[in-house]
């Protein structure tokens, strides 16, 4: 244990292509060699918000370890400039020049792991992805797998809360790389300032392709080209870990949060370590898993609070990283592979518990089918949810409009402070007309869902493209009605998991839609009932889709049509959410 730290801020590191990129070190005083635990990250290596906290990088060092944080290129104090699809293309080379001047230091043993969330989670799989010899463990939190699958796509709608809320407050940062004037400078500083603000408002416009807020301030063009070319995978494939698990060498420790927008690439990293990974120790890969929003690890999820013990200073987060790089960097046995490879919290219970396998063994895959006379509008509807096949049973409408969709509220997003994520109350969303509501009756006892939740769902629509959202909602005692899980499909990519390509539907035919509501760990207790809310829209947590079957970012407000939505659940069409249920004890 050390009490001295020697502080070194802004070192230069100099890429191939002459790029200078700078880091802090801080490291332990005195003659020696130590293990580095690096991370490379966009949003500013002088302020103490890394994964680990300040507190953690002190500690670390007092661990006997180096601990080095880089600005990425184009951010802060590093050279070079910032798009977020082209110059994330430089992060895999970046990365291992990095690791490779790290691990040759005069004070280092040659040993590297990294550390770090959401972008500096992938900074890391970058460096897996090289497969550079000096990195021994990684530790990615909130990180994704597919980009169409939580970071720009979702189900095939754009996540466009997301990508323009982020990226417009990354060029904050990066605007005296675009004016060279101060005047034209502080002009450009207040108009985008005022656009953040206006957000709100400012993503209603329509075309997306000529989204104003992104262009009035030079915003991010490589956005805009990826809204213009779709689901272009080339375009965004070193973004992606799809088909590339087996060449990776390196033991990962995997962090994800229920209520986080990256929960489901990071339960894939896991389980594709785990399985395919191309050494033992890759394949001894653990997943940590709380209640969660992304890059928060306090106890408070939107409204709900889950308890103390749901604080990541509680489970010791940072002593878990510790000992996962005491263990695979610094080759001390912690005992940390002879453990449950999973630690999730399960809601509802509030407690933490280890696991062996996703999905559990012992799971139930029990489909929850739904039930209505043919008015399941609203909360206030007959819409019911039960584990009862349906037999002959009028179909439920509504009608979606475009340009009054459906307001996010709450779940795995990270947007304009307007729109907090995590667990909310949706009673005024299961207000309107276009939420259909499917509630089961009062349980009689306990009733755990642990794991993957998928909706199957028989739609018709007077469409020829349109999009289908499902919630998975917690209904208390005094009728609060809180949401766990959801997820969307545009219809035209209804098939796109089975390698078809992307197709218009025929207004007025049915078709069974396929969900993928991620996953989730909820004990509903008893007295509570399990509810699925039905609607077209999430906005603006995600694009519009128009109804018209253009392209997206194609269409005009002039462009939108209402869609006429009916929802069938009959015997030949027995629409269902299926849930993950644990039997009890």
């Amino acid at each position: 244990m050390t009490d001295q730290i020697i502080t070194e801020l802004n070192v230069p590191l100099t890429m191939k292509d002459g790029t200078v990129l700078r880091a802090n070190i801080y490291r332990p005083a005195g003659e020696g060699s130590w293990p580095v635990l690096l991370t490379r990250l966009p949003y500013g290596k002088d302020v103490p918000h890394v994964l680990l906290g300040f507190h953690g990088v002190i500690r670390a060092v007092q661990k006997g370890y180096v601990v080095i944080l880089q600005d990425t290129r184009g951010r802060f104090s590093s050279d070079g400039g910032w798009d977020p699809i082209v110059t994330s293309a430089h992060e895999a080379g970046d990365t291992e020049e990095t690791i490779d001047w790290a691990a040759k230091l005069p004070y280092s043993s040659g040993r590297v792991g990294m550390f770090g969330s959401s972008y500096y989670a992938f900074t890391q799989w970058a460096g897996i992805e090289r497969k550079a010899k000096a990195l021994k463990a990684a530790a990615p939190a909130f990180s994704w797998s597919d980009p169409f699958d939580g970071l720009i796509f979702r189900g095939g709608a754009l996540e466009l809360g997301f990508l323009s809320y982020w990226q417009m407050g990354m060029y904050l940062d990066t605007l005296p790389a675009l004016y060279s004037a101060e005047h034209e400078l502080a002009a450009a500083r207040k108009r985008l300032i005022s656009d953040i603000d206006q957000l709100k408002t400012e993503i209603e416009a329509l075309p997306l392709k000529d989204f104003a807020p992104f262009r009035r301030n030079r915003v991010a063009p490589s956005i805009l080209e990826l809204i213009k070319r779709g689901m272009d995978r080339k375009y965004t494939d070193h973004l992606s870990l799809k088909g590339k698990y087996h060449t990776f060498t390196t033991p990962v420790l995997n962090i994800a949060g229920w209520y986080d927008i990256f929960l489901a690439g990071t339960i894939e990293n896991f389980l594709h370590m785990r399985e395919n990974g191309a050494t033992p120790e890759a394949r001894q890969s653990r997943l940590i898993i709380g209640p969660w929003q992304h890059l928060d690890h306090s106890h408070q999820s939107g409204e709900k609070n889950f308890g103390l013990a749901a604080h990541s200073a509680s489970l010791d987060l940072d002593g878990i990283h510790l000992r996962w790089f005491d263990h695979f960097v610094k080759g001390i046995d912690t005992g940390m592979t002879n453990e449950a490879p999973i630690k999730l919290f399960v809601m509802g219970e509030n407690v933490w518990r280890d696991e062996n396998e996703w999905p559990l063994a012992r799971t139930r895959f029990t489909p929850y089918y739904l039930h209505s006379g043919g008015q399941a509008n609203t909360l206030h509807g007959d819409g019911t949810l039960s584990a009862a096949p349906p037999d002959a049973e009028a179909p439920d409408h509504f009608v979606y409009d475009p340009l009054h969709p459906v307001p996010t509220k709450g779940g795995a997003i990270m947007m304009p402070p307007d729109f907090t994520s995590g667990a909310h109350d949706q009673r005024d969303i299961e207000k309107r007309e276009d939420v259909l509501v499917y509630t089961s009756p009062v349980l009689e006892e306990d009733t755990e869902v642990t794991g993957p939740v998928t909706v199957r769902l028989w739609a018709v629509s007077s469409a020829a493209d349109t999009d289908f959202v499902a919630r998975l909602i917690d209904v208390h005692p005094d009728g609060s009605a809180y949401n766990l899980t959801d997820g969307i499909i545009r219809a035209r990519f209804r098939n796109s998991s089975k390698g078809e390509k992307p197709s218009l539907i025929e207004p007025g035919k049915a078709y069974l839609y396929e969900i993928d509501l991620w996953s989730t760990s909820n004990v509903f207790k008893k007295g509570h009932r399990i509810r699925l809310d039905i609607t077209s829209s999430s906005f603006p947590r995600w694009d519009r889709n128009l109804n018209n079957g253009l392209d997206i970012g194609n269409g005009r407000k002039e462009d939108a049509r209402t869609a006429r939505q009916t929802i069938l659940h009959d015997r030949d069409h027995p629409s269902a959410i299926i849930l993950p249920v644990i039997p009890g004890k």
